[in-house]
């Protein structure tokens, strides 16, 4: 007992390994694709946090050391008693050209004034709200950048360059992992409902169809090699003795295609065809997906999400396919952000349409690099067939 004791406490590994593995199975854990779904709501959540904090506490802050920054002025008022002391001056109006000058530049300046507040937005509790600074982080990362919402403080700035830095690559991590399980679900579920696999019977006489096809296909081929091969073996006897071994070879030459197009006349296609039941039940990874049925997804995600948009912001279905495209596309020109109805006034509280539109932004964006995915396999799938067709017509005229 005592020897297996030993030999048992020998079999320990150093603690310094047992917690590297824990650190590999940790972080294998994560850059999978549930871990990294988790790793990219807690790194936008986090950075919603650390943004509110900063933002509200620098703000708070130069309010005590600079009050004389945040005293409202009036614009108008200033603006209009300028001009009037403009018109006083010069009642005569004896130098009009000056006189249009300086009023020009007291407009101006007001047009400035009124820029820059509304540039500056509502105020700060109300834009850093929590829902607020998520829907910042969001798309920071995702490179959407709507600009409503902008750091004004310069430790503001700072953290969102490093915020972003490590951001983006785990987004587009996000994009490779996500979009690749949803095309892989998504090619399975177009082989069960649009190919039918669910239904054998429907497969079945699909597939008997297809090898139909392709058994005419042969016996043209083999129509054609029979016909070129007797004029080869015409003119082969119509020359010398000396080309004896050249026909021999072109003979067995001919018997190996006939026999290799018999081989593929000979297939049956009888119902009970184990070979048939083996490709309904086959991989889904050779099949490709058509342009029409991605350019139809896309389509009617923007769509939806058009719908929801119009009912919480009260726009048209044109506005809502516009900022849903927009935003969805990554430009994210800004003239259109989702508004009071999700970013609420209440640091604390979250309203059900800013989950769902968080939601459906990060959804979205994966469900587009699926569509372009399935669509790069069709393309280069089309692009090869056309290369064999293009093979098969040279190989034609040449022979």
């Amino acid at each position: 007992m005592s020897s297996r004791r030993s030999s048992f406490r020998r079999k320990e590994r150093p603690a310094f390994e047992r917690f590297k593995d824990h650190c590999r199975h940790f972080t294998a854990f994560m850059f999978s694709n549930v871990g990294i779904i988790l790793l990219v709501t807690f790194y936008t959540i986090g950075g919603a946090f650390i943004f509110q904090a900063i933002e509200i506490f620098e703000y708070e802050k130069l309010k005590t050391v600079k009050p004389h920054r945040f005293i409202e002025h009036n614009v108008s008022g200033d603006c209009l008693s300028r001009i009037w002391e403009l018109t006083a001056e010069n009642i005569s109006f004896f130098d009009r050209h000056a006189y249009r000058k300086h009023v020009n530049a007291v407009l101006l300046d007001y047009q400035r004034a009124v820029v820059k507040k509304q540039l500056r937005g509502p105020d700060v509790d109300h834009q850093w709200s929590f829902s607020g600074a998520f829907l910042y982080s969001l798309t920071v990362i995702t490179t959407i950048g709507y600009g409503n919402i902008t750091p004004s403080s310069d430790w503001g700035k700072l953290v969102t360059i490093l915020y972003a830095i490590i951001g983006m690559p785990l987004f587009l991590l996000y994009l490779s992992n996500i979009g690749d399980v949803l095309a892989k679900s998504f090619k399975w579920i177009y082989s069960k409902v649009c190919l039918c696999r669910i239904c054998p019977g429907v497969a079945k006489r699909r597939i008997i169809r297809e090898r139909r096809k392709l058994r005419q296909l042969a016996r043209a081929l083999e129509q054609h090699k029979m016909e070129s091969a007797r004029g080869s073996s015409s003119t082969s006897c119509s020359s010398s003795s000396n080309n004896s071994s050249s026909i021999s070879s072109s003979s067995t030459d001919y018997s190996k295609s006939s026999a290799a197009a018999s081989s593929v006349l000979d297939v049956p296609y009888s119902d009970s065809d184990s070979d048939i039941e083996r490709e309904i039940r086959g991989s889904t990874d050779e099949i490709t997906v058509p342009l029409t049925v991605c350019i139809f997804v896309m389509v009617s995600y923007i769509l939806s999400g058009a719908i929801l948009f119009g009912r919480w912001e009260d726009w048209n279905y044109l506005d809502g396919s516009y900022f849903c495209f927009i935003s969805l596309s990554s430009i994210g020109f800004g003239d259109l952000v989702p508004g009071d109805r999700v970013i609420t006034a209440d640091k604390d509280k979250v309203e059900l349409s800013f989950i769902l539109c968080a939601v459906y932004l990060l959804l979205g964006m994966a469900l587009i690099a699926m569509c372009f995915n399935l669509m790069q396999e069709q393309v280069i799938h089309n692009m090869r067939a056309i290369k064999r067709a293009f093979k098969a017509c040279f190989r034609c005229r040449s022979s």
